[in-house]
């Protein structure tokens, strides 16, 4: 995950409304065109960047639920 990307979704992420939410919700619409392959890499990217602290306020919960992780987003 490059820093253009890290950037694009930091962006995301902040005009959301605190609470959990699955990575496909931050990705965007595009989501739905990507292979698979590129879907499981890119959630791994994303699960990585955000134990590395690159997206401040954002936690993994470690929890599943309805087909993907949950990662839950404190606010500002």
């Amino acid at each position: 995950m490059d820093d253009r990307e890290i950037t694009r979704l930091q962006k995301r992420i902040a005009r959301q409304d605190p609470g959990t939410f699955h990575f496909p919700e931050i990705y965007g619409p595009e989501w739905d065109q990507l292979y698979i392959g590129d879907k499981v890499r890119k959630g791994r990217d994303f699960l990585e960047a955000v134990r590395a602290g690159k997206f401040p306020g954002v936690e993994d919960t470690g929890e599943k639920r309805n087909g993907g992780r949950l990662y839950r987003w404190q606010g500002e």
